[in-house]
């Protein structure tokens, strides 16, 4: 008689501003990951909160996956200032979070190694992973949230930089309506290309991707002109955005994801059309072939959830 050893599995945990979701997985030396779970919890304000939810949700994990598999560790994405090393974060604004040090409480907490990043390259690896990436050299996630980040992969290891604000192109201060950005700035890329800045910008649809641009495609709207507008204003920074990647990092691939991805073909159609229309005028531009190099993440997946399951220790 054989006994079974059930396989180890790695927790993943996406903190967001209004829910704390999370995977359990496998890994196959492949590359492949099946899902073996899900789980989320309604994100609570404060510090002490955070790391119980979290906590929490680790727990439905861990009964949810009960004997098929055996949790080895745990990786949290999540917003804010993540100290890598330390596993401390700082700066969530969203859940009114100063500071914590994330990693060592929920390590405490479920007596598992934690391992805690930012959501942005959390969300860059399960991209990247799921889209069966491998073969690139260099992968830029560019996502359109609430703000507007990148995470950048090469050869499939994340680039921090020296203090951790690599990818941070959307404070880059060079939007011509030089709107105040949250972070004191002016101008910056996210004050025009972000889903924040799209639901500021066009508050007549939920969400407002779709529909700024069905309005903006039909000329018998009545707010048609403002469309025409308001798209050119977004798509135009999103571009400015994924020209910074292009030239700046040259990546292989730019998958584009987040809440505003979700418009899906639409809203790809419309940044490959913007990119096209300026490589016309440039030779050098056209060379790059920019609008070739632009994916979709995949929709239908908990990327960043993901994600973090594959960077935990």
């Amino acid at each position: 008689m054989h006994s079974h050893t059930p396989p180890a599995c790695l927790l993943g945990i996406d903190v967001g501003g209004t829910t704390i979701g999370g995977v359990a997985v496998v890994t196959h030396p492949d590359g492949a990951v099946d899902i073996l779970a899900t789980g989320e919890r309604p994100a609570r304000q404060g510090a002490d909160a955070l790391v119980e939810d979290v906590a929490a949700v680790c727990d439905i994990l861990r009964d949810a996956v009960d004997g098929r598999a055996v949790p080895r560790s745990i990786g949290i994405g999540t917003p804010g200032k993540v100290d890598v090393a330390s596993g401390n974060v700082s700066d969530i604004a969203n859940l009114s979070v100063d500071t914590v040090a994330l990693g060592s409480d929920v390590a405490r907490r479920t007596g598992l190694p934690v391992q805690v990043e930012n959501d942005v390259n959390a969300a860059a690896i399960g991209a990247a992973r799921m889209l069966g990436t491998a073969d690139a050299h260099v992968v830029a996630f560019l996502n359109l949230g609430t703000g507007l980040a990148a995470g950048i992969l090469r050869d499939g290891r994340l680039d921090h930089g020296a203090r951790h604000t690599v990818g941070e192109i959307g404070h880059i201060p060079v939007e011509r309506h030089r709107w105040p950005c949250g972070c004191g700035q002016r101008g910056c890329l996210e004050t025009a290309g972000s889903g924040g800045a799209v639901t500021r910008l066009w508050p007549y649809d939920s969400p407002p991707m779709p529909g700024l641009l069905r309005a903006a495609a039909d000329a018998r709207s009545p707010r048609h002109a403002e469309a025409v507008d308001t798209k050119r204003t977004v798509v135009r920074a999103i571009c400015d955005a994924i020209d910074v990647l292009a030239l700046a990092v040259d990546p292989d691939l730019i998958i584009v994801g987040g809440g505003m991805a979700r418009t899906g073909q639409p809203l790809l159609d419309a940044l490959r059309g913007e990119l096209h229309d300026r490589a016309s005028a440039s030779p050098f531009i056209r060379s790059l072939a920019i609008p070739d190099h632009l994916r979709l993440a995949p929709d239908a997946l908990p990327l960043g959830a993901i994600g973090a399951a594959l960077v935990a220790p």
